[in-house]
C-alpha cells in the first residue's frame, strides 16, 4: 500500500511538472513568434525627444535626428543584424555598424555594436531599448537616457521596408 501511495504521489508531481513544463513552452513559443516578427530592413522614420537636449546616440558622436532614414537590417533567427547611416550634412560620413541583438522579456531590445574582427563575446558592452507599439510593419524602441540627474525619453519610430 505505501508503494502504491508513493507512485501515486510521484506521478501527480510528474504531471504537475510537465503541466507547468507546457505553459512555459507556450510562453516562449509565443515570444518567439513576437521577436521574429522583427525580421527584416527596417527604416527609423521619426526620432522623438525633448530637443533641447542634445542627444547622441549609441556612442556614434552624431545627433539623434542623424538617425532619421537610417537602414536597419535584423536576422532574429541567429541574433544578427546592422544598421546604416546615410550620413551628409551635420551627420559626417555614413557608415555600417554590425549588431548583434535580442529581445528578452518579450519586450527588452538589447543590442551591441561588433567591430571589425571581433566576436559579440569579446563586446561586453551594449545598449537596452523597450520595445513600444510593436504591429507587423513598424515598432517603437525607447530608450531613457541619463542627462545632469534626469532621463531623457528617447523614442526610435521603426517601419518596415523590405523583407518579411
Amino acid at each position: 500500500m505505501k508503494k502504491l501511495l508513493l507512485a501515486g504521489m510521484i506521478g501527480t508531481s510528474l504531471f504537475a511538472v510537465s503541466c507547468s513544463s507546457v505553459n512555459n513552452a507556450a510562453t516562449a513559443q509565443n515570444q518567439r513568434s513576437e521577436f521574429l516578427k522583427m525580421k527584416g530592413d527596417w527604416q527609423i522614420v521619426s526620432v522623438d525627444y525633448d530637443k533641447k537636449f542634445k542627444i547622441k546616440p549609441f556612442d556614434d558622436g552624431v545627433d539623434a535626428q542623424c538617425f532619421v532614414g537610417s537602414h536597419w537590417r535584423l536576422i532574429p533567427n541567429n541574433w544578427t543584424g546592422a544598421y546604416t547611416l546615410n550620413g551628409g550634412g551635420n551627420c559626417g560620413a555614413g557608415f555600417t555598424q554590425p549588431i548583434k541583438f535580442e529581445v528578452k522579456s518579450g519586450n527588452t531590445f538589447e543590442f551591441k555594436k561588433i567591430a571589425a574582427g571581433t566576436k559579440a563575446k569579446q563586446n561586453s558592452m551594449g545598449y537596452s531599448l523597450t520595445m513600444v507599439n510593436q504591429s507587423t510593419d513598424q515598432f517603437s524602441l525607447e530608450q531613457n537616457v541619463p542627462f545632469e540627474g534626469e532621463n531623457v525619453r528617447v523614442v526610435y519610430n521603426f517601419e518596415r521596408t523590405g523583407m518579411k
